[in-house]
């Protein structure tokens, strides 16, 4: 963070001091909202949460090294009371940004879509981060919580500061883009994900597009990279007055793939091609899905003003920023994991099922089998038992040897689709629980077997992904945060 008097945090956020020391100290370590995070300088944001209230650790945050609490009561240490803590981190981190892209110093890049949000945007900052100091969003830190807290870590060298948004409703994005208004807006997809919430694919693109139409005309440098293959995004282009850069596999893409396909271990490669060059590109990431991700962030880092080959070494080189999203452990008996349960929708879990489907024809060859573990995707609305039966023929299709599914009526029909789609025998199982899962697979690997676990967040799939791969100590859960808003710490929307 750039460091601040405390007394000018006080102005921007219209707080009421109490108990504050004087002189008033300067702010110069981190804003956090876990008190274990706390370093000396720091401030912490004391945040509500479901389980715990963050002003009960008031007092062991300062004890710790805070300078000052922002709270909604006075907590017997130093504070900054207001009326909304959440509130004022926004008012704080657009108080940051502004003082940083005023100055010039600083490209603000936002991006958003459907699916694809946290790999594009690790794709982005490590391709961005070989030009310039960058920080980026860290994990899936992508709403109102989340925002503040990524952008209020860059610092006077920050020259790239890049920014996942989410969104649960309409409205959502444009007040995240007045936190901290971008300059290069990025929009990946409309898919079917969230359904439940939104109501129809033309409500998500109507939300997505909320972003375009936060960017600056393109006299003042505004920069709108949208998907030349989604219908709904590129039609987009007519809700902006940022110059328009398409990306995609279309021929009309300004930036594109040609000839792209998976190697046989199931890892990206294509031809690139920008409008200043091309160069070939084979990636370290798995999954077909990745080359859509990767056009974007080669999009972005063209507008930067990186050369083709540069912008090729940066994608074949980058691998995930952010945990369970495709991550890949080989066993010493050889039985590979995929962990890539952090979330899942329709589009993500077919994708993944066509990595390992990719993966499979190696491990085949040697003997080995595919598993698909598989739970519940989430707030599908009345699509949901059709989009998990589809998903249980599609597994089938692609002749993946054993479906496990996790959990209750939507892994059932997981499990119908599958069997209704041909699959006989014990090819297709459903079981309860993570736990079963665990002591099914247990029993039945072998070595060469490849193993995917992908299921919305809720679902907790994570754990049979880090029990199988021998790391069940390490990583199991996601450290909760102690005053955070939401559920167990976490601070990401859609």
């Amino acid at each position: 963070m750039i460091p601040l008097p405390l007394a000018e945090l006080i102005t921007v956020v219209r707080g009421d001091p109490h108990d504050i020391p004087q002189p008033p100290p300067r702010i110069t370590g981190p804003v956090v909202i876990d008190s274990r995070q706390v370093t000396p300088g720091a401030l912490f944001a004391a945040l509500p949460g479901e389980h715990v209230d963050g002003h009960d650790f008031a007092a062991a945050a300062v004890a710790a090294g805070a300078v000052a609490v922002l709270a909604t009561r006075p907590v017997g240490v130093p504070a900054i009371v207001v009326e909304d803590v959440t509130d004022a981190l926004g008012a704080l981190a657009r108080h940051t940004v502004g003082r940083l892209t005023d100055a010039g110093r600083t490209t603000v890049v936002a991006l958003t879509g459907s699916a694809g949000k946290t790999s594009t945007k690790d794709l982005i900052a490590q391709a961005l981060a070989r030009l310039a100091p960058t920080v980026w969003t860290p994990d899936s830190f992508n709403n109102e919580i989340g925002l503040p807290l990524t952008a209020l870590r860059a610092e006077e060298s920050t020259r790239h500061l890049v920014l996942e948004m989410g969104a649960r409703g309409i409205g959502h994005i444009r007040y995240l883009t007045s936190l901290t208004p971008p300059t290069i807006g990025v929009v990946l997809n409309v898919g079917t994900a969230h359904l439940g919430e939104f109501g129809s694919r033309e409500a998500i693109a109507e939300a997505k597009g909320e972003l375009v139409e936060a960017l600056p005309p393109a006299a003042d440098g505004g920069v709108a990279v949208l998907n030349a293959d989604d219908p709904l995004v590129r039609a987009m282009a007519a809700r902006t007055a940022a110059r328009v850069v398409l990306f995609g596999e279309s021929p009309e893409a300004d930036v594109r793939a040609e000839s792209a396909r998976l190697t046989p271990d199931g890892h990206p490669t294509f031809l690139l091609h920008t409008p200043t060059g091309r160069a070939e590109v084979t990636m370290r990431l798995y999954g077909e899905h990745h080359v859509s991700n990767a056009l974007a962030a080669a999009a972005v880092a063209h507008e930067a003003g990186m050369p083709v080959g540069e912008i090729a070494q940066a994608l074949a080189a980058a691998g995930s920023l952010s945990k369970w999203r495709m991550e890949v452990t080989t066993r010493p008996d050889g039985v590979t994991i995929v962990n890539d349960a952090y979330n899942a929708n329709p589009e993500s879990m077919r994708a993944a099922l066509r990595a390992l489907a990719a993966m499979g024809e190696r491990a085949h060859a040697a003997g080995g089998r595919t598993w698909a573990v598989l739970g519940q995707m989430a707030e599908l609305g009345e699509t949901s038992l059709d989009e998990h039966d589809a998903l249980g023929r599609l597994a089938v299709r692609l002749n993946v040897n054993r479906l496990v599914s996790v959990g209750g009526r939507e892994a059932a029909w997981l499990d119908a689709g599958a069997r209704n789609e041909g699959s006989w025998g014990e090819e297709s199982v459903h079981v309860s629980d993570a736990e079963s899962a665990v002591t099914l697979l247990r029993d039945e690997l072998r070595p060469g077997d490849v193993v995917l676990v992908k299921a919305s967040r809720a679902v907790g799939l994570e754990q049979v992904a880090l029990q199988l791969a021998g790391d069940g100590a390490a990583g199991a859960t996601p450290g909760g945060t102690r005053g955070a808003g939401g559920a167990d710490g976490e601070v990401a929307a859609r």
